[in-house]
C-alpha cells in the first residue's frame, strides 16, 4: 500500500513521555510541546494510560485528556491527539462530547485517536472490563462517529446505549474532528475502514527495518478492498522511536540514531511507504533532544518536496 514519495506531504508529531518518572511532571510536559511548536513539529500526542502494572510493580502515569487539554491552550499552530483513547474507558457519547469541545478549545487542531486498550491490570484496578473490547469498541463508534459527524444518535447495543442523542454546541469543524484507528488484527481493520479517517500502527525504527508495518500495510489494503474504500481517502500514520546520545541503550536499541542527515532520511523514508505522519518517541526525554528532532524533520520535509 505504499506510495509515490513526492505525492507525500509528511507531517512530524511528538510523542509526550507521560509516564511519571519520565517527564519531570507537567513542566517538563509543558516545556516539550512548547519546544516541538516553536521549532515546526507539527503535532504533539500521548497515550491514554491509568497505570501500569508488571512483575515489577505499579507505575505511574500522567492523565492524557488533561494534559492534552492544557497543550491545546499553551499552543496555537500544532495538532494534538491522544494515541490513542482507551474507548472502554469512557461512555462513547461522553467522549464525542469531550472531543467536540476540546477540537473548539483547540481551534480545530484535535485528532481523535482511539482504540480498544490492551493493558489488562489497569482495566482490572479501576473497575473496566476488559472482555469483548473490540465488540464494546465497535458498538462504542457507532454512537461516537455519527456524533461528531453532527447527527442525532440513538443505539441500543449489548454494551451502549444512546437515545436521542446530540452534541450542542456542535462541533466547530464540519463533520467534527478526524477519528484515527489503531487496530491491526482483521476485525479491528475492518473498523478502521468503516469509521477512520487516519490509521495508526507503532513503534518502528529504520523505516529498512519496518517489516511488520509493511505486514500491516498489506492487511489494511485487503480491508479496505473488502469494504470497498478508496485508500487514498485513509491517512497512514506511524509511531517511530529515534534516539540521541545520552539515550538509554535500551530505548536506542529498536530506534532510528545517527547524524541528523541520517535521521532525516530515514524519516523521509517511511514517504516510499505512503506514511503521511509520523509521531515519535524520541529518547532522551529532553528539549534538546526533540529540537534535534525537529532539525532532522524539516530537512526530511525539504527532502520530499
Amino acid at each position: 500500500m505504499g506510495s509515490d514519495a513526492s505525492m507525500i506531504a509528511m507531517k512530524f508529531g511528538l510523542m509526550l513521555p507521560l509516564a511519571a518518572d519520565e517527564s519531570g511532571g507537567f513542566d517538563g510536559l509543558r516545556a516539550m510541546a512548547l519546544t516541538a511548536e516553536a521549532n515546526g513539529l507539527d503535532s504533539v500526542w500521548g497515550a491514554d494510560h491509568l497505570v501500569y502494572r508488571d512483575e515489577r510493580g505499579s507505575f505511574g502515569i500522567h492523565e492524557c485528556w488533561t494534559v492534552l487539554t492544557a497543550v491545546a491552550a499553551l499552543t496555537s499552530r500544532v495538532e494534538i491527539g491522544p494515541l490513542v483513547l482507551a474507548l472502554p474507558f469512557r461512555n462513547p457519547a461522553l467522549t464525542a462530547k469531550m472531543a467536540a469541545e476540546l477540537d473548539a478549545v483547540s481551534g480545530g487542531r484535535l485528532i481523535l485517536g482511539v482504540g480498544c486498550g490492551w493493558h489488562e491490570p489497569e482495566f482490572e484496578m479501576y473497575g473496566y472490563p476488559f472482555a469483548h473490547r473490540v465488540g464494546r469498541f465497535e458498538e462504542a463508534l457507532s454512537i461516537l462517529a455519527p456524533l461528531l459527524r453532527g447527527e442525532t444518535v440513538s443505539f441500543d447495543g449489548r454494551w451502549h446505549q444512546a437515545t436521542d442523542a446530540v452534541l450542542l454546541p456542535p462541533p466547530v469543524r464540519p463533520g467534527g474532528p478526524p477519528i484515527l484507528i489503531a487496530g491491526k488484527q482483521p476485525r479491528m481493520l475492518g473498523l478502521v475502514a468503516r469509521h477512520a479517517g487516519m490509521w495508526n500502527s507503532a513503534w518502528f525504527g529504520f523505516p529498512s527495518e519496518a517489516h511488520l508495518l509493511r505486514t500491516r500495510l498489506a492487511d489494511l489494503s485487503s480491508a479496505l478492498d473488502a469494504a470497498g474504500r478508496d485508500p487514498a481517502t485513509l491517512g497512514l500514520t506511524a509511531g517511530i522511536h529515534v534516539a540521541y546520545d545520552g539515550a538509554d541503550p535500551q530505548d536506542a536499541e529498536r530506534a532510528i540514531r545517527g547524524a541528523t542527515p541520517e535521521i532525516a532520511d530515514a524519516l523521509a523514508g517511511y514517504a516510499e511507504l505512503g506514511i503521511s505522519h509520523l509521531i515519535a518517541h524520541v529518547f532522551p526525554r529532553t528539549t534538546d533532544a526533540i529540537a534535534r528532532y525537529a532539525e532532522a524533520a524539516a530537512l526530511a520535509r525539504a527532502r520530499l518536496s
